[in-house]
């Protein structure tokens, strides 16, 4: 924990070099990285595979502008509504889905995130304010700051911790501290009886049934904490940008931490979080590059190898960077189906046998000397 937290604290020491170090950039890492985790309680432990994830995103955001509108602009109660409200959300779609497994829970998570996207759209309309999304606006009620005769700004006012302003950097570190209490929590689940009995059921759920276990429980215990670690991340996500949109909820961003999940490693420690790192970056990275950045990448060619090469690059980045992010998908899986976590433990295990073989050749050769 004293090494994950001083990595955290430092990111805009040591991201610096690749030039990912700006507050909103640093800010996604640390939001993606609760969503991510949270996701693996359930995914990595127990092998249930949801669909509909992002419904917590979005019922956290929306959570925490109504507390923004309605209370304060105090950042605490809206993370407390929001983890609760997304709980709450978490244990009905889990009561339900949860009666079946395998490809059938995985459908009716879609259905149920489909399903709340579309009330987002057009039922939920005096709640969520449709595809205009949910804002702030000079007359909100905000009861809170008024009896408290809080200092209204004259424009929109913006989120704070008590007085602490949440943009820029120090947005960034109020964000890291919630991702850096998230991970001992993440930690302490994957490291507890409860934890080892997720493992069991994604080793084998029919022989813990048969040793007397019942499992469901555990499972819906397991969906509702991976729902509130998601209704964290998107109340950080209206904390950091006080606004809520139906397109938190589509099925793209499920899509999207179940890539980080399995690109980084499923079931592991660390995993996801690389996967969250990898991906917001290349998305940063790639999907900023146009025409004349490639032009000028390839000006040290001819005029007709700089054109070819344009033409053919042109397609995986900018806004087709996501063709680049399915070809490295496809890569891990094909050659790391253990994520990029197993390429790491691939080094760690060559280079202790390169250690242990030069060992036992030094040994050999001090015993032939004697």
């Amino acid at each position: 924990m004293l090494i994950f937290t001083a990595a955290v604290l430092s990111m805009p020491i040591w991201l610096d070099p690749i030039g990912a170090n700006y507050p909103d950039l640093l800010q996604k890492f640390a939001i993606f990285g609760i969503f991510a985790i949270g996701y693996n309680i359930l995914f990595g432990l127990t092998g249930y595979l949801s669909f509909g994830h992002a419904v917590f995103l979005g019922v956290g955001s929306y959570t925490a502008v109504w507390s923004f509108k309605l209370l304060t602009m105090n950042v605490i109660p809206a993370m407390f509504f929001s983890i609760l409200m997304a709980g709450i959300i978490a244990a009905g779609i889990g009561y339900v889905s949860l009666r079946r497994s395998g490809i059938y829970f995985s459908i009716l998570t879609l259905a149920f995130a489909q399903m709340f996207y579309n009330l987002a759209y057009s039922v939920l309309m005096p709640i969520t304010n449709g595809e205009t999304g949910l804002q702030l606006t000079m007359h909100d009620p905000r009861v809170i700051d008024v009896a408290f005769s809080r200092e209204v700004p004259e424009g929109l006012p913006s989120t704070d911790f008590f007085g602490i302003s949440m943009n820029g950097y120090s947005g960034f570190y109020f964000c890291a501290v919630m991702l850096i209490l998230a991970f001992f929590i993440y930690l302490k689940i994957f490291r507890s009886p409860f934890g080892m009995k997720l493992k069991g059921i994604k080793s084998n759920q029919k022989r813990m049934k048969y040793i007397g276990s019942d499992t469901r429980p555990y499972l819906i215990t397991a969906f509702v904490i991976s729902g509130m670690f998601a209704g964290l991340a998107g109340s950080l996500m209206a904390v950091t940008d006080p606004l809520a949109g139906a397109e938190r909820m589509q099925w793209t961003a499920s899509g999207e931490v179940i890539l980080m999940t399995i690109l980084g490693g499923v079931g592991t420690v660390y995993g996801p979080l690389l996967g969250v790192g990898i991906i917001k970056y290349l998305e940063n990275i790639f999907s900023s590059i146009n025409e004349s950045v490639l032009n000028n990448f390839f000006s040290f060619m001819p005029q007709w190898g700089e054109s070819l090469l344009t033409s053919l690059t042109m397609p995986f980045v900018g806004e087709g960077w996501h063709l680049t992010l399915g070809l490295l998908f496809m890569l891990i899986v094909i050659f790391l189906p253990g994520g990029v976590m197993e390429g790491l433990q691939r080094i760690k295990d060559s280079i202790m046998n390169k250690k242990n073989i030069e060992e036992s050749e030094a040994t050999a050769k001090e015993s032939s000397d004697g």
